[in-house]
This record gives structure tokens, C-alpha cells and sequence, in this order.
């Protein structure tokens, strides 16, 4: 596989990572994580796969929207780092919110599958007035 081939194919994956959450596929999601998944939030939580998983069933995250525009991805070796941003429409505890945030995904490819082994989003900072 060549850094294209695997570019591309990092890149098929966040779109479907985001899109089964989006769905509540949950299952699907789970499939395109590691098992040692770090999922922090904007807010500094982290997650770890059972945890964010169970946070979705519960609906103690419920995502409305999201649009995930990426800067660049780098793949070195068996690692990518996707580098973008990640804005979304979410209820999150009960409380509506608006997400911007800078984003830094990792992934990695165990047994010839690329898993996504770690996710930290930044917020980003209010537009000058």
C-alpha cells in the first residue's frame, strides 16, 4: 500500500467513523476503534472505547451534526495522524452545545486494519470582536 493508498483510506475512515455516530451505528464505530482507544473531549474528559461507547447507548452524547474538514494526514509506518478540525451540533449531558475545535486523530494499523487509537480535539478560540 502505497502513503496515497493509505492516505485515502484513513481518510474513508473518519468520514465513516463520524458518520456511524452520527447514525447511532455504535457497532460500527466500535469496529473502527482500537481497544486501547483514548477519546478525550473538548471539555478534557477522556474516554476510553467502553466508556464512550456506553456515554452513546446512553444518549448522554447525542450528535446532531458534524462536519470534520482535514488539513493533512501523515502516515508513518503503521501510524497516521490525521490533522483537521471537527464542528458539530451535540447534546451532551442533557445541555445542547456548538463544538469547534481543532482535531488530531491517530491510527493505527494492528493485524492489517487500521483501528483508531486515540482522538483530542482543541477548542478553538472566539473570533476577535
Amino acid at each position: 500500500m502505497t502513503s496515497g493508498d493509505a492516505e485515502a483510506t484513513i481518510r474513508s475512515l473518519e468520514d465513516a467513523r463520524y458518520a456511524a455516530v452520527m447514525a447511532g451505528d455504535f457497532a460500527a464505530f466500535a469496529a473502527h476503534a482500537h481497544p486501547d482507544l483514548a477519546y478525550t473531549h473538548s471539555n478534557a474528559v477522556t474516554d476510553t472505547l467502553e466508556s464512550y461507547l456506553d456515554n452513546l447507548r446512553s444518549g448522554f452524547y447525542v450528535y446532531h451534526s458534524i462536519d470534520h474538514p482535514v488539513d493533512r494526514i501523515t502516515v508513518a509506518g503503521d501510524t497516521a495522524v490525521v490533522v483537521g478540525e471537527m464542528h458539530a451540533d451535540i447534546t451532551a449531558g442533557g445541555t445542547r452545545k456548538t463544538l469547534a475545535n481543532r482535531s488530531l486523530a491517530v491510527w493505527v494499523r494492528d493485524t492489517g486494519r487500521w483501528l483508531l487509537l486515540a482522538y483530542q480535539p482543541t477548542v478553538l478560540p472566539e473570533p476577535a470582536r
